[in-house]
This record gives C-alpha cells, structure tokens and sequence, in this order.
C-alpha cells in the first residue's frame, strides 16, 4: 500500500515535504473534528478515514524521497515535528470531546485519554533519543538489523497508531469506545513498562 502510494505521489511530482504536510492536513482535521463536532457513528467513520490517510502518507513521504533520490535532514526534521504534535494532539483532542460530547458517568475517566497523552508522547520522545544516541554511535538501527521479532511485533500491535486509527470507528459508540481506549492506555503503559528498561540497558552498552 505504501509503496503504490509512494509511487503515485511520484508520478504527481509531488515532494517528500509535500507529502508531509498533505499528511499533517488530513490529520489535523480528523484530530479537530473530535474536539468540535458531536459524537457520532459517521463522524467515527470519518475521523478513521482521515487519521488512517494522514497515516499512510506519514509512512509514503520517506518513500517518495528514496524514489527521488534520498531524503534531507529538513525533511526529517519536518516529518518528526509533525509526529510529535499529532502524538500529543490526539489524545488530547479525545479528551476534549470526551469533556464536551460523551455522556460520562464521572469526569474521572478524562484521565484517561490525558494518561495516554502522557504515555505516547514520552515514547515518541524515547524512540526519536534511541535512534539519535545510536546513530551518534554508529550502531545499527533494527530495520537495519533486520528488524524486530515477530512475537515482538504483535506484543506492539495494541499500541500501534494505525489501531488507534481503527478505534474512532466506534467513536458513535460511546460507552464501547471509553472501554477500548482504556484497553489501549493500558496496553500503552504495559509496553513501555517492557520497553523502557530494555532500551535503558541497550543505552549503557553504547
């Protein structure tokens, strides 16, 4: 998929930073439709389609500059600021309509989406540190190694952005949809409870 998207944003001549904004627009509005418009089965459907676009041509961009050559540093530095806004937007946003349009029982459960909020925004920062400290010292990255296992890739998929994405499906359903998104928070925080002290004990080797 990603590359037939990659392709064709070639074919268009588009550029890699482009495409990232292209990205960052259709993520934006699908984050501020959950803050602004009431809840609702289509505008679930929607949102998903929006963040699911944005993401999709989050994952094209890189893909576009090695059809044209190869990257630049603006362009990364692009591409991460853009990541780091819409992994804390999100859930903040989530929040939001929680606050305006869910019929909550207690405002307690606003802790939640704020958690995840938390959660992604200090793994997004200790991913990005993990990959600049390791290049700093010329070690591989685990693409590069040949990537990670599969059992390790499933144990990630609950904390996948792209099932994030998918959950806004249930975004009408809002009694399903709290549920769910404490199900995802809580498989956030178990992954970086493995996670952290992995990456920790990779650091002290460098």
């Amino acid at each position: 998929m990603g590359r037939i998207l990659a392709a064709a944003l070639n074919e268009l001549h588009l550029t890699p930073n482009q495409v990232s904004a292209i990205s960052a627009v259709f993520t934006a509005v699908g984050v501020v439709l959950l803050a602004t418009v009431p809840a609702s089965v289509w505008l679930g459907i929607v949102v998903w389609l929006l963040l699911a676009l944005g993401y999709a041509l989050d994952s094209a961009d890189g893909q576009v500059a090695r059809l044209r050559g190869g990257g630049s540093v603006a362009g990364e530095w692009l591409d991460h600021v853009i990541d780091a806004f819409k992994t804390v937007a999100l859930p903040l946003c989530v929040a939001i309509g929680w606050f305006r349009f869910f019929p909550l029982e207690h405002d307690a459960w606003l802790l939640v989406p704020l958690a995840l909020a938390i959660g992604t925004t200090g793994e997004f920062f200790a991913m990005i540190l993990n990959d600049l400290l390791r290049a700093r010292q010329g070690v591989p990255q685990a693409a590069q190694q040949g990537g990670s296992s599969l059992a390790r890739s499933l144990a990630g998929l609950p904390t996948d952005y792209g099932v994030q994405c998918l959950a806004f499906v249930l975004w009408g359903f809002p009694g399903i949809f709290v549920i769910v998104y404490l199900l995802l928070a809580v498989a956030k925080f178990g992954y970086l409870v493995l996670a952290l002290p992995t990456w920790f004990r990779r650091m002290k080797k460098l």
